[in-house]
């Protein structure tokens, strides 16, 4: 497989819906609002094997000092490719300048983020307020 990775904020629903639903992500029922968002997160990085679309990773910024990784997913078909690792060294290179970039890691994810350079705060924790269920 040859993997090709793009900077677009350009989807269409059915490239998003089938990609959230293979990591099963509730967000996955909602394309219409995830095409909308994709156009107004400020950095996107893409992975497409050919015309399909295989991972993603998506960044919320203030410009200058922080940014926070909201979405990270891989088509479960293509785990163990280093299309995430490939994604997040994207972010990591053009966020280097920035005091902070950080990540909500599911506990069942801590290794790989971990193994990324981020670190769990001791002293920290997320909390939300969703109508998603995952």
């Amino acid at each position: 497989m040859d993997i090709n990775y793009r900077d677009t904020h350009d989807f269409t629903k059915e490239e998003l819906e089938n990609l959230f639903l293979s990591v099963d992500w509730s967000s996955g029922h909602f394309p219409k609002k995830l095409v909308v968002a994709m156009k107004n997160f400020h950095t996107v990085y893409s992975a497409y094997d050919g015309d399909k679309l295989v991972g993603m990773i998506c960044v919320m910024d203030d410009g200058i000092m922080n940014a926070y990784v909201h979405y990270l997913l891989v088509n479960p078909e293509y785990h163990g490719q280093t299309i995430g690792r490939t994604l997040v060294a994207k972010v990591k290179e053009k966020y280097k300048d920035y005091l902070r970039i950080a990540v909500i890691a599911y506990d069942n994810e801590m290794h790989f983020y971990k193994d990324c350079g981020f670190e769990k705060s001791e002293d920290a924790s997320p909390m939300f307020i969703t109508s998603l269920w995952t």
